[in-house]
């Protein structure tokens, strides 16, 4: 992260150390690439400005769960909860909109994101036992990773490209209303209802991944620019574009657009948004570094966010010791202004 984007933290955080700034400055995943990812994110105290039509200056983030299971993937649901994925776990757990959380389905094979169509159908990523905190002694991992309807009739979509190779460690996705889902390993890619798998962008590093409300644009992060499609028939894109820039990101991770056709996309320790046509309308800070983001809660208009890292019973960041891969994750929510997209719920 650019030194100007720490200055803009410390400008809008209530006193946050240097040391929790300095910890936001490290590209994510950057102590675990070294062998050691004990210590995540701190959590700091954050002053929302108000965007105009998007969200009000006299809001606060409110901690919704935080525990050491993972986070990841999270979706709104018509009732006004949210999906998350447990990789580790194998389990896809429900928030509800009075903050009980139940499993809401089992043995999903390392589900790492998740996405719900307008049928009610719950698609997602499966990683099966690709985590890079996975235990040596378990020998290597030869369960091919997929994309997969898991409710409420599981199917495969893809366990493979079309000739033969492992789709990898596959990262994000977003159903396309035709039965099948944009996903992100590496590249772009798209999973037919017939389980055709095609590589629509082998060249950007994507990460996360959502449609425009009337699904006639697809957008994907590309480290700090998000590009743009027009989709077609079958899933087919095309007018490929840079839509927007981040500002002071080294890159976004997830995104979500409201119903007027807002994007947006998680990157440090912030959400920023953009106009429909690519304008930087502003920035939402979070209490952790952000991953992943949804619209969801009563009429929708409730905003959630999953940030690295999290407090455990004694008021502390969770810790695990060195050589063990810290999952520790918070969910946090921001009642809004702008209403999520309700027509098909991401």
């Amino acid at each position: 992260m650019p030194l100007t984007a720490l200055g803009r933290i410390m400008k809008s955080a209530s006193l946050p150390s240097i040391a929790m700034c300095l910890a936001a400055a490290l590209p994510a995943g950057a102590a675990y690439s070294q062998g050691v990812q004990n210590r995540l994110s701190p959590e700091i105290s954050t002053r929302v400005a108000a965007i105009p039509g998007v969200v009000g200056g006299n809001v606060r983030w409110e901690l919704a769960w935080s525990g050491d299971g993972n986070a990841d993937g999270i979706v709104g649901t018509p009732d006004g909860g949210l999906l998350f994925a447990q990789e580790q776990s194998s389990r896809v757990r429900k928030l509800d909109v009075d903050g009980n959380v139940t499993t809401f389905l089992g043995n999903t094979n390392g589900a790492g994101s998740v996405s719900v169509d307008a049928d009610g159908r719950v698609f997602a990523v499966q990683r099966t036992c690709t985590d890079p905190g996975r235990a040596p002694e378990l020998g290597p991992c030869e369960d091919p990773t997929k994309v997969a309807v898991l409710a409420p009739e599981p199917r495969v979509l893809a366990e493979g490209f079309a000739d033969g190779a492992s789709l990898g460690r596959v990262n994000d996705l977003v159903v396309d209303g035709r039965g099948g889902a944009f996903f992100t390993s590496g590249g772009l890619h798209h999973a037919g209802a017939d389980g055709r798998v095609r590589t629509l962008a082998a060249d950007v590093r994507a990460n996360g991944v959502i449609l425009s409300p009337d699904d006639a644009t697809l957008y994907v992060t590309n480290r700090g620019t998000i590009v743009a499609f027009d989709v077609g028939a079958g899933g087919a894109v095309s007018n490929r574009r840079d839509f927007a820039r981040l500002e002071d990101s080294d890159g976004g991770d997830g995104m979500a657009v409201d119903a007027a056709g807002r994007l947006y996309v998680t990157a440090g320790y912030t959400i920023q948004v953009f106009s429909p046509e690519g304008a930087f309308l502003g920035t939402i800070p979070t209490p952790r570094r952000a991953i992943s983001v949804a619209f969801s809660g009563p009429e929708k208009k409730t905003l959630y966010v999953v940030g690295s890292g999290a407090q455990g019973p004694d008021g502390r960041d969770r810790v695990t010791p060195e050589g063990v891969r810290n999952n520790a994750k918070s969910i946090y929510r921001l009642p809004m202004i702008a209403e999520g997209f309700a027509g098909r719920p991401k």
